[in-house]
């Protein structure tokens, strides 16, 4: 039987890591998982931000409300990057 892993311990592997994040709104950010809370508020550094429009951003750090997170995305680099099939056991 497969183990199971449970969601916070996947963000918590993930620390240290890139990590592609998509908002509920118009915005995806990309950067490096520096750490969150239970509530998965995250903050991230070297980021990306990604508009809809197609304009990015580079921001040094930044701390998004996990309310207003949609998807997590372990090891992504962003919506430009070549996207292939993501194996979660393999990132981070």
């Amino acid at each position: 039987m497969a183990s199971q892993v449970q969601p916070l311990e996947l963000v918590d592997k993930c620390v240290g890591s890139r990590i592609w994040v998509i908002m509920k709104g118009d915005r995806e950010f990309s950067g490096t998982l520096l750490g969150f809370d239970d509530y998965v508020n995250i903050v991230l550094e070297d980021v990306t931000e990604f508009g809809y429009d197609g304009n990015s951003t580079k921001l040094s750090k930044i701390l998004l409300n996990g309310n207003n997170i949609c998807m997590l995305i372990p090891g992504g680099e962003g919506p430009t990057a070549a996207q292939s099939s993501y194996h979660l056991d393999a990132m981070c």
